[in-house]
């Protein structure tokens, strides 16, 4: 009996007529005789309603607009209490909907699983899964269909797990059970290319590496959470992205699901590789600048140690050194959600850092070109950057690594950016 669990996001159970679209796919699996889990999320919106509400009650747009700092961030353990009941009621009308047609069917929370987590609330990390009873449930022929997004920190509470973090349950939760594949719907058929609605010639890919995935989920694709690819690339989980309104009978292989979706595997499982296999762009991109920093040793490191310490991630990093060797200009980036965070961090340790000014913008974009065959392939950041100029498009920032290259640009230039090096790479229509 092969195991599988299946991921739903919120547009795939967005009202009960798609919950039940949903419980048919799970009935498919079910008939072919594996043994299923499956992981949902809240309904589309629902979270961000609970996020609304929890504001209003505290009071929060009042608190920060009259500047009392210190008192306008939340409780973040009653905020996860609250946001986590999304994926609750999920979990439990599709546990109803299955035993409607049939099937055995138990809904289980984070902390009944139990999926063990550290204490940072709002952004936790799974630090264990116990699955010994929810594997037995399955191999007894129950379907467990479990709340994603959420796990219980050390203090007994209900932790979640971050945007995108029932991705990350479900591909923790088929690692902890060996499964046979993790397979997340979606409202795509696959993974792209590019943005096609950004690229009309985009076109779906059958397989992708892990490594490759993982780029381009941390550069802006959001097809999968960055996490969750990470977890897969770890414990060696395939995982097959599909859509969640494909037809319910309509089925690929049967052990690797091929013939339906993007099969995200190891990179020795993909016969064909071109240099760059896609194009991925982020807006939700902040720049930050430090103006007139000493350039002495440790100065980094104070920088980014307090950054670090709230928990706010930076990409890239860019260091121009003065003619007089003694400041320097560093500008760094980080997510958007996080600028107003980040620059009260830095304003808060500019004694200990030593800066002249700060400043914080919005206006850009990050545009990146991914594949393995660059490993073996020279010349290609070259033709990216000329392709780029004859286009008028200035780089601000670049990043690199043996599979990606990252430029920083103008927001406004986002899309032709893209456009460009799609069709530079020979990616229309491939």
């Amino acid at each position: 009996m092969s195991l599988l669990v299946l991921k739903f996001g919120g547009t795939s159970v967005a009202d009960l007529d798609r919950i039940r679209n949903v419980a048919a796919h799970v009935k498919r699996e079910v008939d072919a005789g594996h043994a299923c889990a499956v992981v949902v999320s809240a309904m589309a919106g629902q979270t961000n309603q609970l996020v609304a509400w929890v504001e209003e009650a505290w009071g929060f747009k009042a608190r920060t607009e009259s500047g009392d700092e210190a008192s306008a961030l939340y409780d973040c353990r009653e905020y996860d209490a609250v946001v986590s009941s999304g994926e609750q009621v999920t979990s439990g009308l599709l546990a109803l909907v299955l035993q409607s047609m049939g099937l055995s069917a138990r809904s289980w929370q984070g902390w009944q699983i139990p999926l063990r987590t550290d204490a940072a609330h709002q952004k936790a990390r799974i630090t264990g899964i116990e699955v010994d009873k929810i594997k037995a449930a399955m191999l007894g022929g129950e379907v467990a269909v479990c709340a994603g997004f959420q796990g219980i920190a050390p203090n007994n509470r209900i932790a979640t797990l971050g945007r995108g973090g029932s991705d990350t349950s479900a591909v923790a939760l088929a690692a902890a059970l060996q499964a046979d594949r993790c397979d997340i719907y979606t409202d795509v058929d696959g993974v792209y290319t590019t943005d096609p609605r950004v690229v009309a010639k985009a076109h779906r890919l059958d397989r992708i590496s892990y490594e490759e995935m993982l780029e381009m989920a941390s550069q802006g694709a959001k097809v999968l959470q960055t996490r969750s690819v990470e977890l897969a690339m770890q414990w060696g989980v395939p995982v097959l992205v599909r859509s969640s309104f494909d037809p319910p009978d309509l089925t690929g292989d049967p052990d690797t699901g091929e013939g339906i979706g993007t099969l995200v595997c190891h990179e020795d499982e993909i016969v064909e590789q071109n240099v760059v296999s896609g194009i991925a762009y982020a807006r939700d991109e902040a720049k930050v600048t430090l103006l007139k920093v000493a350039d002495k040793p440790g100065v980094a490191a104070r920088v980014f140690g307090p950054l670090s310490d709230a928990h706010i991630n930076v990409d890239m990093i860019v260091q121009n050194v003065s003619e007089d060797g003694r400041s320097t200009d560093l500008t760094f980036t980080v997510q958007s959600a996080d600028l107003d965070r980040a620059i009260e961090v830095l304003k808060s340790a500019k004694d200990e850092i030593g800066y002249l000014d700060l400043r914080g913008a919005t206006d850009i974009a990050k545009v990146s070109a991914i594949g393995v065959g660059m490993r073996s392939h020279a010349g290609v950041a070259a033709q990216m950057f000329s392709a780029l100029a004859e286009k008028g498009i200035n780089i601000e920032a670049i990043s690199t690594s043996e599979i990606k290259i990252s430029v920083l640009i103008d927001a406004a230039y986002a899309e032709l950016a893209v456009r460009t090096l799609h069709t530079l790479f020979g990616l229309d229509g491939a």
